[in-house]
């Protein structure tokens, strides 16, 4: 099994993220399961919806790239999940989004969620991907913390700079979970892989995801499903695949030129 897992960094600019982001992939991933890392350029530099929009026109045709090159599923590894419903209406392999993904999973371990925020400019895309995933009475809180820039990506490297923030994310946290939430998202791939290294992470028994290895094994259940079952996305409705010809020209015209 082959997965395209799409980052919105570069090597130039993520280099220490992807190997811990590749170490914790691999450390989960099924016997037989090949990972391959990409990046964007421009890199998604900055949290604004203009940024990602930018960058999703480019993990389209990445998606459509991985799929011609025979890769079995394509992930989005960025919780923002920009360009996620376009790929699944322009490929037959699988397309998975690290929000959406880990948000259906929090489903499953509770009834109240909230998406933690770590970037307040990145509030809004939170709400629009909450009301777009129909999980508004799932979803009723975004908790913010207060970190300084760069200290959850310090976090990778340094034991000390991780316990720091995870007993500040604690503090910070309860009172959300003493408001009633019971599942915790942090809203981001940096802080997930971060906080990755606590096991079994929760605050005040609310757990706190992990939504990468969330994510890789949704992954590999799509792609034995589709071997086994045939089993893949609607194309009656919110995924119709578009023409050939439109396809092509998309692909073409990768600057929007």
């Amino acid at each position: 099994m082959r997965i395209w897992y799409q980052s919105f960094v570069d090597a130039e600019h993520g280099a220490d993220y992807w190997r811990h982001l590749k170490a914790a992939l691999m450390a989960v991933a099924d016997p037989g399961t090949e990972i391959d890392i990409k990046g964007i350029t421009p890199h998604d530099s900055y949290a604004h919806a203009l940024v990602e929009f930018r960058c999703a026109r480019e993990v389209i045709c990445n998606a459509m790239r991985a799929e011609t090159e025979g890769y079995d599923a394509f992930v989005i590894g960025h919780f923002q999940d920009a360009g996620l419903y376009e790929c699944r209406s322009t490929v037959d392999i699988p397309v998975l989004g690290l929000g959406e993904a880990t948000l259906l999973q929090a489903c499953e371990l509770g009834q109240r969620i909230g998406v933690v925020s770590f970037n307040r400019r990145y509030d809004p895309w939170f709400r629009h991907q909450i009301r777009k995933y129909g999980l508004e009475s799932r979803v009723p809180q975004i908790p913010r913390m207060q970190f300084e820039p760069g200290q959850v990506t310090a976090a990778l490297e340094s034991d000390a700079v991780l316990e720091t923030i995870s007993a500040q994310f604690e503090r910070e946290m309860r009172d959300a979970v003493d408001s009633g939430l019971d599942v915790l998202v942090p809203g981001g791939g940096i802080p997930m892989l971060a906080f990755s290294r606590l096991h079994a992470h929760s605050v005040a028994g609310a757990p706190v995801l992990n939504g990468i290895p969330i994510v890789l094994k949704r992954a590999e259940l799509a792609v034995r499903l589709k071997r086994l079952t045939g089993l893949q996305v609607s194309r009656s409705g919110e995924f119709v695949r578009p023409p050939a010809e439109i396809l092509k020209e998309f692909a073409e015209n990768p600057k929007g030129l």
